[in-house]
């Protein structure tokens, strides 16, 4: 008995030993990056962070308490004179071999943190940038080497440093690198395949805000709805009531009235028909979901929104435009700050801004993603039906138009899934929990491109239902009779 308590002792001596000797060595190694040469930049900081005690800027998650120790290596790259693009690159004691580089949301300027932490808590090397400015205002766009950074360099400058860290720490490169980002990440996400189609070999783009003029045009097209209707007055109110309608026309269409309308697009009921509506709000109400249309010619600039979005149409149907928009049509598209979304032609050909701010990199538009797919590489495009801020029919647009530009089996290699009831990015009554890194590692790995996805919703009990996502043009039926709460009782048809 003494004996058996000594080898046992002895044993976890020796497995004591073995991880004070693993964690110097990752102190080591982490410290060791601190003297790395980068082509394009220089590390400024390098620091291990013990499991649980990463403190954010701004702790808005739980997810950071429960993170493992990581290496965290702050980098400043340089790739052209005036380029200050600040990355970070989170390096995890339990890596799973492969890197995933995050994206941002509106005009950037800050860190990742939150999508950082999500991947790492996955297993996953991560890097995140600032896109080359600090802050979410739009100054920057009016300089050229900012604006660069902001719309393509960074994200390549980033992940082209980050694998060599990665591999210097791990002294193995990575076995595969991932993109994950929603609307600018989204455009970031879609920029990648098109403009380097070598640095991922899976992305993931969510609500991409991939085409900046006619997106933003529709954006504005909704308060100068308000604004050029004299004696319209829309309201929160008014969207209820036309939500309610939506929903009670079109919400048992997949067999189930659970306040989610599956799919918008079989959706045919019409705001004419909603008693309390005057003639205004009406042709109002047909004007946003129709979306902006050149006067003179009826064609449409870009779609409008989905039905079943209504709840969240008040950032964009009011007097006020939608700053986001209003600043990239004024620095972006034409160069003055001065200039007023009242002055908007819709009426103009947008070939000629089409083809200018493209050259600038701020559109991601190109639907020939063939380099992108022989090299490889997956393609996991998603949207929320119920986004009120980027319309879910751009993303149904440009997976049509990859279908037709690519001469490959496309839908091996990109797929499309949309979220009923979900808002933008996440959100809303629908199902927006599943994730996004394991399907496109999955995909990935095993080359079978997914069919659906079972996605999940916590309810205020905390009891959590489930649905599942169909791959686009499928929809998820319900079998009568069925727990509506799972999945399983759900076909993709």
């Amino acid at each position: 008995m003494l004996k058996k308590i000594m080898t046992s002792g002895i044993l976890f001596l020796c497995w004591l030993m073995a991880a004070s000797a693993s964690a110097q060595q990752m102190e080591l190694s982490c410290e060791s990056l601190g003297s790395q040469l980068l082509s394009e930049g220089f590390i400024t900081a390098t620091e291990l962070v013990e499991a649980g005690r990463f403190e954010p800027p701004s702790n808005n998650s739980e997810i950071y308490s429960q993170l493992g120790a990581f290496c965290r290596v702050s980098a400043v790259l340089s790739p052209v004179t005036g380029s200050t693009i600040e990355i970070e690159v989170w390096l995890p004691t339990n890596w799973n071999n492969k890197l995933v580089a995050v994206g941002n949301g509106g005009f950037a300027g800050v860190i990742s943190y939150d999508a950082l932490a999500e991947a790492l808590a996955e297993g996953f090397a991560a890097v995140s940038t600032d896109t080359g400015h600090q802050g979410g205002t739009p100054d920057f766009l009016f300089d050229k080497v900012t604006l660069a950074d902001f719309a393509y360099r960074s994200i390549h400058e980033m992940t082209v440093a980050a694998k060599i860290l990665v591999t210097n720490f791990y002294s193995t490169a990575p076995r595969f690198t991932y993109f994950n980002g929603c609307s600018t990440g989204g455009r970031q996400a879609l920029t990648a395949a098109q403009r380097y189609p070598g640095d991922f070999d899976g992305i993931v783009a969510g609500a991409p805000a991939n085409s900046t003029i006619r997106m933003t045009m529709q954006q504005l097209w909704n308060s100068r709805i308000v604004n050029d209707t004299p004696g319209l007055d829309l309201s929160e109110d008014d969207f209820m009531l036309v939500n309610g309608a939506m929903l009670a026309a079109c919400d048992g269409l997949d067999g189930l009235e659970d306040g989610i309308i599956e799919n918008p697009a079989m959706c045919h009921a019409e705001p004419a028909s909603i008693a309390g509506l005057s003639a205004l709000e009406v042709e109002a109400v047909q004007k946003i979901y129709q979306g902006p249309v050149n006067p003179d010619n009826g064609d449409l600039i870009y779609p409008g929104f989905a039905k079943g979005s209504e709840l969240g149409w008040s950032a964009m149907v009011n007097r006020q435009p939608f700053a986001y928009s209003n600043a990239m049509q004024a620095y972006v598209v034409n160069q003055d700050a001065d200039w007023d979304f009242m002055d908007m032609d819709y009426a103009g050909d947008l070939t000629d801004l089409d083809e200018i701010v493209d050259a600038l990199g701020m559109q991601a538009i190109d639907p020939d993603i063939s380099e992108f797919i022989n090299n490889g590489g997956k393609l996991l495009l998603y949207h929320g039906w119920n986004d009120p801020l980027i319309s879910p029919f751009n993303s149904i647009n440009y997976y049509n138009q990859v279908q037709a530009a690519v001469s490959l089996n496309t839908r091996e290699s990109v797929r499309l899934f949309m979220m009923p009831g979900v808002n933008h990015c996440r959100g809303g009554n629908g199902f927006d929990t599943w994730s996004k890194l394991q399907v496109i590692d999955t995909w990935r790995e095993s080359g079978q491109a997914p069919e659906r996805i079972n996605a999940a919703r916590f309810e205020n009990n905390g009891v959590m239902s489930t649905r599942p996502l169909c791959t686009y043009p499928q929809v998820a039926v319900y079998t009568d009779g069925a727990e509506s709460s799972d999945a399983a009782s759900f076909q993709c048809q």
